[in-house]
């Protein structure tokens, strides 16, 4: 293969991909181009991109979906190739394809090789016919799988042929959920990938997830970056990754990485990919899929190695030959990276799309964010909801936790909830600590986890909290525009003050005994406080409190509450005696009324299964609302009529519309 210059580069993606192509191709002095649908017009990939190109609005099969549209971009910018990212078009051989037919270089595998391994159930027999274990599987029409539901060995999985991620996946325990959830999978399938066909496989149950990260160049040589483990997920998803595997052997480890060179090899495999695997409680290991992509999780393998994957998938697109070798590959330390997601793991890991109000990244040594935003800005609900990876290495898998639990308490992401204090109980955990955990980690350590978080939060000061809270409040008016001399004006401060802070819901008593320019005292509840303000800048401010400095981060939601972090965990607090106009008091009266059902989050209506008149029984399935590549089941929460049904499918609702009225 001859070798070809490559000067300037679309990213067919969105969000923290797209800036980490953009970062290493900057580092290349390779110009880059973004592409971006209307409601990503002021996202960080467009506005870190030397040129930009529109898609317009609509679904993602009208936006970053669109292989016309990406061609077109591709040809009006005069590129030399397209880096595809993950998701999205990833692993689309049409891209591959289309990229070829117009002379321009896809920085990934062959159209060929991505439509065998893109497929799981092709990839299944491909690993069969060269000799790599796998579990059992069957594939077929939904009619020639409920024929065999009878002999099916469950509990079995259902995945979507063509997806990743999680997506389009689900468990199935006996064959009277069978109907159901292929139907399910299969819609879901058919809304990510473009490509409704699921197959099923045996679910190996409490299983490690252990995957090789693989190069390939068109040389004749391929090379693997060693193994990630993968095991702590949720919804069949990812949450937190490492490498090496606390799991494997020395000798399993050699086994697992050289079956993962000798598929690649078998394929005729190029440029980077992931094979992944199952292991049993035996150490037995199971081919699970290939990944014809970078991963979300290749931070990881890149600190321990050192090596810049998106370079080398240059590199290698380029038609040369790979910078390394696999006595060259020599691994240091250990590495975990923890993927933050706008969601709400006391509420079924449901999406929370809405408003970031303050964002402020950890200076943490051995510490990497990858991330999709650098401030305050809208989390959409039409897109996956990761918000940002924090990467963490160290000298051994402790020293690494220890790293990631310090980052995690600088990581500051308020104005919606995150999973972020979610990873910060896992890491902590015992069993995760000692590394005894299996897929079904976050499900059986739910409640125990959940408890933990309520405890870290309730062992912080309230008392504390509010002082840093009235600091602000007093503050805010002046503070973005003066913030060398806040205390200009302080008015009424300088008086006797009573009021009631109101914290998380515990209202609060306060009475200011003196005040001056940046300094107050008084009593709290019954205790005495006092505080001064010793800087500010950029949501961050740092106060004397009680004789000791605090570093605490403060912001300002849609509803006119301030939001604390404080020691790493956000509180919600206001002042009673302040009305706030932007609050519905009469829909609040209503949150408790179970004949109104409302959406749990902005999304759109995908699916209603029932019609007014209809009777309803506890926990019968009434509509199905999508928003983040999720679908969500709004259900009775006892029997009931169906009064009215105010939405229709394909709309789009927000979490304060009443979707369905009963009586």
């Amino acid at each position: 293969m001859n070798t070809r210059r490559i000067n300037k580069v679309l990213i067919a993606n969105r969000g923290e991909i797209a800036v980490r192509v953009i970062k290493t191709l900057k580092k290349l002095h390779i110009d880059s181009v973004a592409v971006f649908a209307d409601n990503d017009a002021n996202a960080l990939h467009r506005r870190m991109a030397d040129e930009a190109y529109p898609l317009g609005n609509g679904t993602l099969k009208d936006t970053y979906l669109n292989v016309c549209k990406i061609i077109d971009a591709a040809l009006d910018a005069g590129v030399d190739a397209i880096h595809p990212g993950y998701g999205f078009l990833s692993e689309s051989p049409e891209l591959a394809k289309a990229c070829q037919a117009n002379n321009l270089i896809f920085i990934g595998p062959d159209a060929e090789t991505m439509r065998l391994m893109g497929n799981k159930i092709a990839a299944r027999k491909a690993a069969v016919e060269h000799g790599i274990p796998v579990a059992f599987g069957t594939m077929g029409s939904h009619e020639e799988i409920l024929q065999m539901a009878d002999t099916l060995p469950y509990p079995v999985l259902i995945k979507a042929a063509a997806g990743g991620g999680g997506k389009g996946m689900h468990i199935v325990w006996d064959k009277t959920d069978l109907r159901d959830e292929l139907q399910r999978a299969s819609r879901e399938a058919e809304k990510y990938f473009g490509d409704g066909t699921v197959f099923v496989e045996q679910y190996i149950e409490n299983p490690r997830h252990i995957e090789v990260q693989v190069l390939a160049d068109h040389h004749g040589h391929v090379i693997h970056l060693h193994e990630r483990e993968c095991t702590i997920q949720r919804r069949y998803q990812k949450i937190i990754e490492e490498s090496p595997s606390p799991t494997l052997t020395e000798e399993k480890r050699q086994q697992i990485c050289d079956t993962a060179v000798k598929l690649c090899q078998a394929i005729g495999y190029h440029n980077a990919g992931t094979v992944e695997f199952l292991v049993d409680k035996n150490m037995n290991f199971f081919f699970l899929e290939m990944n014809t992509r970078i991963q979300v999780e290749h931070p990881v393998t890149e600190m321990r190695t050192g090596i810049d994957i998106v370079e080398e998938q240059i590199r290698i697109a380029r038609g040369k030959e790979m910078g390394w070798t696999q006595d060259m590959i020599q691994p240091q330390g250990h590495a975990i990276e923890l993927r933050i997601y706008a969601e709400d793991p006391a509420n079924g890991f449901l999406p929370t799309p809405g408003k970031v109000t303050a964002y402020h990244e950890p200076q943490v040594r051995g510490a990497r964010v990858d991330s999709s935003i650098d401030g305050p800005c809208l989390i959409s609900e039409a897109y996956d909801p990761m918000v940002a990876k924090l990467t963490c290495h160290a000298k051994d898998r402790q020293s690494a936790i220890e790293t990631a639990r310090h980052a995690l308490k600088e990581f500051i992401i308020q104005g919606l909830t995150t999973n972020k204090a979610y990873l910060w109980e896992v890491i902590k955990n015992d069993d995760f600590v000692d590394n005894k955990i299996d897929t079904s980690f976050c499900a059986t350590h739910q409640e125990v986890l959940l408890k933990a978080m309520e405890e870290s939060r309730s062992i912080q000061s309230v008392n504390d909290i509010v002082a840093a809270f009235l600091m602000f409040d007093f503050a805010k008016k002046h503070i973005e525009q003066h913030p060398d001399n806040v205390w200009e004006e302080i008015g009424y401060w300088r008086y006797h003050m009573q009021l009631t802070v109101d914290v998380e819901g515990v209202h609060v008593p306060v009475s200011i005994h003196n005040a001056e320019a940046g300094k107050a005292s008084g009593i709290i509840g019954d205790k005495p406080f006092a505080v001064e303000m010793i800087h500010y800048e950029n949501k961050q401010m740092k106060v004397m409190l009680n004789g000791r400095t605090e570093t605490v981060y403060c912001s300002v939601n849609d509803e006119q509450k301030t939001i604390v972090n404080f020691h790493g965990l956000n509180f919600t607090c206001y002042r009673t005696d302040q009305l706030n106009d932007t609050l519905d008091y009469a829909r609040k009266e209503q949150v408790n009324d179970k004949s109104r059902l409302v959406s749990p989050m902005p999304g759109k209506v995908v699916k209603i299964n029932v019609k007014e008149g209809d009777e309803v029984k506890e926990g019968q399935i009434m509509m199905v609302v999508e928003a983040m590549k999720m679908e969500n089941n709004i259900v009775a929460s006892g029997e009931a009529r169906v009064k009215k049904i105010l939405v229709a499918e394909g709309q789009m609702v927000d979490n304060k519309m009443q979707l369905i009225e009963l009586e």
